[in-house]
């Protein structure tokens, strides 16, 4: 058996002690909730007879039976997601397996699912970070109904995987699994892509040629390939054995996609409460699978937007977690895949020349991973994720040995061979707060930059002025009042074309922001979610044309270079920011700005340990 790694040990242990009170409360809820048993049977006549209202005779019978399972189905389908459009017609499927096992399920809930790729750089976004409370809430109003024994929920994309765990994790005694979709098929490549959008952000092509080359790229129903925050979460649920065991990334629409829902609806009705093997979603989320959501991230390359959402996902379960536990293990965990924006190819290479389950084994054979975490695939824990389903020639699900090797290191690498030997995720630190910095994309020569400032307050303002031909030079962009409690904390992925287009003139640029970049952050060093935000005073506030800033992705540093006696002189400058409030349904968001905590604290509205 490996050791585990000395710093996943040291991390791990500091997690548990500092979450000690906190954790130990949030289980005794678990135990007093599991203990009164399935809620179904307690509810009143009136209660029940609501409840089972549209139940056919026979489901009626079945969920009056104390020993039945009935599964509540969380559902973030909507038309808007190609990537959940395929959960249209998972609930038929799954009330159709679950009667075949003796059990019942109903739809409790449908949850907000906003697609960024929609709403990118539109005023929705503006209401993206918050949506992810929304969902959060939207779970928990289906899940009140207390007539359910598990949980299937049906969510991939960006905040709705984090919004279903945390709106599920304040029911800790139910077992919930996660059902993923699977992507779309590949399109037009990444590279072209990216090349499409520089050409143009610099002119040289118009609109109608922008729009093919997009429709090419999102063309089907499945998740978008590039390895943005989607993929992260599923990588995420992998690493934390809250899917069947490499679920992920298998298409939809067909065999194996629909033997893996059939199989997490039975799996359901193994796991539910007053079962054998009842296994509640409180238990699975503890500080060892925490700890591995987050070495995931980091050896695959993931989405930054990880460092709020794991944090807040912890929260919900009574854990703790820092940036510093996030940059420890960077320090660790090698940098094991190249998947778009970190490299050109996307997520169907990714998995057809090894996947997750050869990701999975190389990190457990390296001891980066703890391998036995409760999951709810049942014994084995981790170990499970060495094998890979398949549909056999009787069309029966069945699990075989994954690859002992990557079929194109070019894409995949063993941990003998990472692409870098720490994580791509780095935390810079200084006179101006506290920052993320994605690593994984950047070329070790654009890891530090050093320039004068130049300060904004919207991204349209950075793109009006590159049109106006004032940022061919070498500069750091300086984009404040981007943070959770100035406007909700929008990704600001606009930026990408037009910075990129001045590196690659030669120009030394980079980025600092109290706002969002996400899974796509490439190429450009950008430090982001500065904490404390502009609004409050943070230092980000202070900084002023001219002034010269380190971005130090190598060391850790993120600082203004300033005599401290004038820095300390300075006041933070205040804006009107009325203008992201008003409009486009954000003036309902009012509360949620003024109860966000900060970006280390997840950018939550809500407190999550009252009561435990």
């Amino acid at each position: 058996m490996t050791q585990l790694n000395d710093t996943l040990v040291r991390v791990t242990d500091r997690i548990r002690e500092r979450s000690h009170v906190q954790r130990q409360a949030y289980l005794n809820r678990l135990e007093r909730e599991a203990g009164r048993g399935p809620l179904r049977g307690k509810l009143s006549c009136t209660n029940l007879a609501h409840g089972l209202a549209v139940c056919s005779q026979a489901e009626r019978e079945r969920m009056l039976q104390s020993d039945t399972v009935n599964i509540g189905i969380i559902s973030a389908y909507n038309d808007m997601l190609s990537a959940h459009h395929p959960y249209k017609d998972f609930p038929d499927l799954i009330k159709k397996t679950a009667e075949e096992a003796g059990a019942t399920a109903q739809f409790a809930a449908g949850v907000p699912a906003m697609c960024d790729g929609v709403t990118q750089g539109e005023v929705g976004m503006e209401l993206s970070l918050f949506s992810r409370d929304v969902i959060a809430m939207a779970t928990a109003v289906g899940l009140s109904h207390n007539l359910f024994d598990a949980v299937l929920c049906l969510g991939i994309c960006d905040k709705i995987v984090p919004g279903l765990l945390i709106g599920c994790l304040s029911f800790p005694h139910l077992p919930v699994i996660l059902v993923p979709g699977g992507p779309m098929p590949t399109g037009e490549s990444n590279t072209a892509k990216a090349k499409v959008r520089q050409q143009y952000a610099e002119g040289l092509i118009g609109r109608e040629e922008l729009l093919a080359s997009e429709m090419r790229v999102y063309h089907a129903p499945g998740t978008c390939t590039f390895y943005g925050t989607a993929n992260t979460n599923q990588m995420c649920m992998e690493a934390m054995g809250l899917h069947l065991p490499n679920a992920a990334f298998f298409p939809p629409y067909t065999p194996v996609r629909d033997a893996l829902t059939q199989a997490a609806t039975i799996r359901a009705t193994e796991i539910g409460m007053n079962k054998p093997e009842y296994t509640p979603i409180g238990k699975v989320v503890d500080e060892r699978a925490v700890v591995n959501a987050i070495v995931a991230v980091l050896a695959s390359g993931g989405s930054t937007n990880h460092t709020l959402h794991l944090v807040a996902i912890a929260r919900a379960a009574g854990i703790t977690i820092t940036w510093d536990d996030f940059a420890d293990l960077s320090d660790v965990v090698p940098l094991l895949a190249r998947v778009y924006p970190n490299g050109p190819a996307d997520i169907n290479r990714f998995h057809e020349v090894g996947g997750t389950s050869f990701l999975i084994s190389q990190l457990l054979d390296a001891g980066l991973l703890h391998r036995d975490i409760l999951t709810v695939a049942g014994e084995g824990g981790l170990e499970r994720w060495r094998q890979v389903p398949y549909v056999s020639q009787h069309g029966k699900l069945e699990w075989r040995q994954g690859p002992e090797q990557s079929s194109d290191e070019d894409v995949l690498r063993p941990v003998t061979r990472p692409f870098k030997p720490n994580g791509g995720i780095k935390l810079v630190t200084g006179n101006l707060g506290r920052a993320i910095m994605k690593t994984s994309a950047v070329k070790d020569e654009h890891l530090v930059i050093q320039a004068p400032a130049k300060v904004f307050d919207s991204q349209e303002d950075v793109i009006e002025a590159f049109k106006r031909g004032e940022l061919h030079e070498d500069f750091v962009a300086v984009l404040r009042f981007q943070g959770p409690k100035a406007n909700g904390m929008p990704e600001l992925h606009k930026l990408t074309p037009v910075l990129g287009v001045l590196q690659d003139r030669g120009h030394h640029v980079a980025l600092v922001t109290d706002g969002r970049m996400s899974g796509a952050t490439g190429k450009v060093p950008v430090a982001l979610h500065v904490t404390p935000e502009a609004v409050g005073g943070g230092p980000i506030g202070k900084i002023r044309d001219g002034d010269m800033i380190l971005v130090d992705g190598k060391n850790g540093v993120l600082a203004v270079q300033v005599e401290e006696s004038e820095w300390q002189s300075r006041e933070p400058v205040s804006a009107d920011i009325s203008h992201y409030h008003e409009g486009y349904g954000r003036e309902l968001f009012s509360g949620f700005r003024k109860l966000a905590s900060g970006a280390e604290q997840g950018g939550m509205t809500f407190r999550l340990d009252e009561g435990l």
